[in-house]
């Protein structure tokens, strides 16, 4: 198995399990090294006020193998970030593959990474992928070239999953998901907004997008 270099971005705000779940899956590879990026070393607040430690800054971070890039509350405040899109763009176009969570795939299409391409993301945030000449794709994970995006939070670890098997092979991406017992049984059916009331819907839609800083 070769080695690989993973950078993994930090922001403030960032969704916790998005940065976290991506983490933890591709830790179990053997001759995997993860970088947690930041513009400086200082601990970051997550959205639940977990506090994440970059073991990087932007510009020592070594060249990647592997950009994957979490979303979060966060997120909004950082698409106008002209050198932080900079970066995600030329470490992205070098790397051997690039990977989001959640709203990670805006920033990936502020950054000019997903022209022309399939992304999915947060189904309250999903067709904002259309200003950045996206195609919004309802899948949990959608892979269109060397990118690979998920759905909201959760689909982090399907997506992390989905990346090992694209990198070393299903029988890797089955390893590890018998290694984190990865059998997610929800008490409720109403982890996708179809068929369910468009009142909740809308509800749900609405605060997140409050949370978000754009309602």
């Amino acid at each position: 198995m070769t080695s690989l270099q993973v950078g993994l971005l930090l922001f403030p705000g960032v969704t916790a399990l998005d940065f976290v779940g991506p983490a933890q899956v591709l830790a179990t590879r053997a001759h995997t090294q993860l970088h947690h990026v930041w513009k400086d070393l200082a601990p970051v607040m997550s959205d639940v006020g977990l506090a994440l430690s970059p073991t990087t800054t932007l510009e020592a971070c070594p060249p990647l193998d592997l950009l994957v890039v979490a979303g979060g509350p966060g997120q909004a405040a950082l698409m106008s970030d002209g050198p932080l899109l900079r970066w995600i763009a030329t470490r992205g176009r070098a790397a051997r593959c690039v990977a989001s969570a959640c709203t990670g795939s805006l920033l990936l299409g502020a950054a000019g990474l997903l022209q022309g391409r399939r992304a999915a993301s947060h189904w309250a945030f999903r067709d904002l992928l259309v200003h950045f000449g996206a195609t919004p794709d309802p899948a949990r994970v959608v892979v269109d070239g060397p990118i690979v995006t998920g759905g909201g939070v959760t689909a982090c670890l399907d997506m992390a999953f989905r990346l090992l098997a694209e990198l070393d092979g299903r029988e890797t991406a089955e390893d590890a998901i018998l290694r984190l017992e990865y059998a997610p049984e929800p008490p409720f059916a109403t982890g996708r907004p179809e068929g369910l009331p468009a009142a909740q819907v809308a509800r749900v839609r609405e605060h997140l997008w409050r949370e978000a800083g754009l309602a």
